[in-house]
């Protein structure tokens, strides 16, 4: 998707409020993609992404602007925690694994626009399949017709939806799980393959509802209609040119200096990641996959250690470094009602559910804005956040008192007035934490 740094940037506004520093860094990073695409192969191999280190507090969007960037192009994206990974010789997961998800994440992507594409004909021929299931416990309904006739009858009457209740038989493939030789490896035997390619698939009998046998059906058709080595040489083409690894809490494990305990290893998880953030090749059980063109863009808040704190090797490999400001009153107002799925909307639809017609007035929403802000500054800074915390407690009599579609459909009308007397007890622990020094 050839989007412009301008086109990209409006596409995040619609989801994530402020940031536009962060905002514009990830779009000139997403459109030097495409830039480098358009080049002859021997440049490209020259170019590689300029990697990123978002600074700021947690809940102001580090992760969702990641997270959204890569929905916006369709590219295989993976968050890891830089906290879960350890230093070769200590137990627990070698960064090398960030990479192997990616390229799970890549065949997991592809496998489902292929799926997308041959879906129509899996369809048919699941119907068909359920229909002559159908029509075996209808012989007594169908008399005198003729069977084609009748399984043609059902075929239409499946894809309408009207037997998706009905409880049949189906027989399904028995495919036993890969069993991994190590954890972590990458390297696993797919029993399924060894199986199939003898000739002895092993199919079992399931009941279930026509809905989900149709499901079944189609996406074990859709695997015979999908060529995978394809799936498996698209997706590492795509993970190794178009992929992302957001790599959170990276200033957790920043620091210089060996301390004993938990932080025992975390310079050498600093010395693990570099060779995988300037490029390498690990062997992954669809292949080998590079990752010098794999945009990486690491993120923590470093309110203890600060970015130079990193090693200076790992440093030089994010050379873009955008600080997230700590979010304000009037940026709580806009995510309380910009968004496309704003809070606001999120909990009217939920409550309309149980007949609650829930409409929050405009001095309302600023009054929550206030308190939400004032809580930040006072307290923890959770960012966004907070505004579930705030929420959660304004609407809690709401949410327990509501239930039922017996009830008529009840207007409730939230303004400053409520919000003041429904968090009230908040309010107050507000203005005394004034006076703790």
């Amino acid at each position: 998707m050839d989007l412009t740094p301008k086109q990209i940037v409006h596409e995040l506004n619609k989801y994530i409020i402020g940031q536009d520093e962060a905002k514009k860094a990830v779009a000139i990073a997403l459109r030097n993609r495409y830039r480098r695409s358009m080049l002859s192969p021997e440049l490209q191999d020259e170019i590689t992404p300029k990697n990123i280190i978002m600074k700021g507090p947690t809940g102001v969007g580090k992760t969702e602007i990641a997270r959204r960037l890569a929905k916006l192009v369709k590219a295989p994206f993976l968050k890891v925690e830089a906290t879960k990974y350890t230093e070769v010789g200590y137990v627990g997961r070698d960064v090398e694994s960030m990479v192997r998800d990616l390229a799970e994440c890549a065949i997991r992507l592809v496998k489902e626009e292929k799926t997308a594409e041959v879906s129509y004909k899996a369809c048919a021929v699941a119907e068909r399949r359920i229909a002559k299931v159908l029509a075996e416990m209808k012989k007594d309904e169908r008399g005198e017709t003729a069977k084609q006739l009748f399984e043609d009858r059902l075929v239409e009457d499946i894809h309408a939806g009207k037997y998706d209740q009905t409880v049949i038989e189906i027989e399904v493939d028995d495919i036993p799980k890969p069993l991994e030789l190590s954890p972590g490896s990458g390297a696993a035997i797919d029993l399924g393959s060894v199986f199939g390619g003898l000739g002895m698939h092993r199919k079992k009998k399931r009941k279930t509802t026509v809905r989900e046998a149709k499901q079944l059906i189609i996406a074990e058709e859709a695997d015979k209609l999908i060529d995978g080595d394809a799936v498996n040489a698209e997706a590492i083409r795509r993970a190794e040119n178009d992929g992302i690894i957001f790599i959170d809490e990276i200033d957790k494990i920043a620091g210089k200096e060996n301390r004993g305990g938990a932080d025992v290893s975390r310079e050498g998880v600093q010395r693990d990641i570099l060779p995988i953030v300037e490029g390498c090749t690990v062997m992954t059980k669809y292949g080998p996959v590079k990752t010098d063109y794999i945009l990486f863009i690491a993120a923590g808040a470093f309110h203890v250690s600060k970015v130079e704190d990193l090693i200076p090797e790992l440093q030089g490999r994010f050379p873009i470094q955008v600080e997230l400001k700590s979010l304000t009153k009037d940026d709580f107002i806009n995510i309380l009602t910009q968004p496309q799925n704003a809070i606001t909307s999120q909990y009217s639809a939920l409550l309309a559910v149980d007949n609650i017609d829930l409409h929050f007035g405009a001095d309302a929403i600023e009054k929550i804005a206030e308190i939400s802000e004032d809580i930040n500054n006072t307290s923890e800074d959770i960012g966004a956040r907070r505004l579930h915390t705030v929420m959660e407690y304004l609407l809690e009599d709401i949410s327990f008192n509501a239930g039922g579609n017996d009830y008529p459909v009840i207007p409730v009308n939230v303004d400053k007035k409520y919000v003041e007397e429904h968090l009230e007890k908040i309010i107050k622990n507000r203005d005394l934490k004034k006076y703790v020094l």
